[in-house]
């Protein structure tokens, strides 16, 4: 790319490289402080409900802080060429193909300042000559200013090259529009996605963590489809590395089939909504759906299979981390950081009604360790099982969703 003003001197060069070796080592704190208020910053309700997406930016936001400290420390102060992989290429592809189109200028602009604040941090602490200091905001200023301007062009020409490329936007885009609310014949919507919706639906969301566990991702959607017999099935590819999945059928479609099918896809993840009938239901089962997996990545839990209708009120509580730690806490005391059979044994007897036979059936242990167990948990436990089952049970659903939440903190 052409140079846009002269290189540095040696000494703020070096000074440079220095600097961004330091904090390439900050990355993921970097990457933390930005993301989200960016991601906001776009200023789009379909990006924001979609996790699978908000990874996705989370991960170009990281791509662009790489790109900038990688060639300032393999060439200091010069303009730096915006780096547009195959993931990034992907995932504009299916915004695109989603008729999202987020605002990267304004999105830019929130991760520059706080970016900049940052540089400003470490430049100050770690530059005691003025003048070396006043170089280095110098030539830094300009190398910023100018990827941030070179980013936001590359990012619309990836958008203009995917419109003009993407022959099934029209399906997704109808697809979107059902899902997000917007008013639709119900006769209309079915002739174009050839998909009955005057019955039964179930809404899935199936993604993996990893981008290159996407063939496991795509194998796994016919034995979900094989749980559909003598129903329909929908499929849309919601981003590079999640599918959107309906199914539907004159009863309501039996959720058990389909996680025994998913079982054995160790990589695919699945949440489920509840089942709903006609145009509500298709979308109210696949908000449940996008809610289920917004919260399991949100409390970084591996559970493989979530049903909304078992962690609703969990998803209530944790939407706020901090406060659910503290909910857990103040809840359970001591009883938190203790054994887990301890922790399950009450949840499983809360669950069976407070009978501890049915509990030591469904724990496979025998009733008078399960009763051993219920009772050390009662007396570890800040509130009593007895005093406020709902509060104990709801602190034990987070716990066995999210161990981690505990130890983690705020973080």
């Amino acid at each position: 790319m052409e140079d846009l003003w002269p290189p540095p001197s040696r000494e703020v060069a070096d000074a440079m490289r220095s600097l961004c070796q330091r904090l390439l080592t900050e990355t993921d704190a970097l990457v933390d402080a930005f993301a989200r208020p960016s991601l906001v910053a776009q200023n789009d309700p379909a990006l924001l409900a979609d996790a699978s997406l908000v990874e996705e930016d989370r991960e170009l936001n990281r791509s662009d802080l790489v790109q900038w400290l990688t060639a300032n420390i393999q060439q200091p102060g010069r303009r730096v060429e915006p780096y547009v992989g195959p993931r990034t290429t992907a995932y504009i592809n299916d915004l695109v193909s989603r008729g999202i189109a987020p605002d990267f200028a304004g999105a830019w602009r929130v991760a520059l300042g706080i970016g900049w604040r940052r540089w400003l941090e470490e430049c100050v602490a770690h530059c005691a000559d003025p003048d070396l200091l006043v170089g280095v905001l110098d030539v830094s200023g300009k190398s910023l200013a100018q990827y941030a301007l070179d980013s936001v062009a590359a990012l619309r020409e990836a958008g203009l090259a995917a419109a003009m490329g993407n022959a099934g936007a029209d399906a997704i885009a109808l697809i979107q529009l059902i899902a997000g609310g917007a008013p639709m014949a119900e006769d209309l919507a079915e002739g174009r996605l050839r998909y009955r919706l005057a019955r039964w639906h179930v809404g899935l969301v199936l993604w993996v963590d990893d981008p290159d566990q996407v063939d496991a991702l795509d194998e796994a959607i016919p034995a979900a489809r094989s749980t559909a017999a003598g129903r329909s099935a929908l499929v849309a590819r919601a981003s590079a590395t999640s599918r959107w999945i309906w199914l539907s059928g004159p009863g309501i479609p039996d959720l058990h089939h389909v996680e025994k099918a998913l079982a054995t896809a160790e990589e695919v993840r699945a949440a489920v909504g509840r089942p709903g009938r006609g145009l509500d239901g298709f979308r109210s089962s696949h908000q449940d759906a996008l809610a289920a997996q917004a919260l399991i990545i949100r409390l970084g839990s591996d559970r493989q299979f979530t049903a909304y209708a078992d962690v609703e009120l969990i998803d209530a509580l944790t939407k706020d981390r901090t406060g659910a730690r503290r909910f857990v806490m103040n809840t359970l005391g001591p009883l938190a950081e203790a054994d887990t059979t301890l922790r399950q044994a009450l949840l499983t007897y809360v669950q069976c009604g407070f009978n501890t036979t049915r509990a030591a059936a469904n724990l496979y242990a025998h009733r008078n360790t399960v009763e051993r167990r219920v009772s050390r948990a009662n007396e570890l436990s800040a509130v009593k099982v007895e005093d406020n089952p709902t509060h104990v049970a709801a602190a034990l659903l987070v716990l066995d969703i999210a161990p981690d939440i505990v130890a983690t903190g705020s973080s």
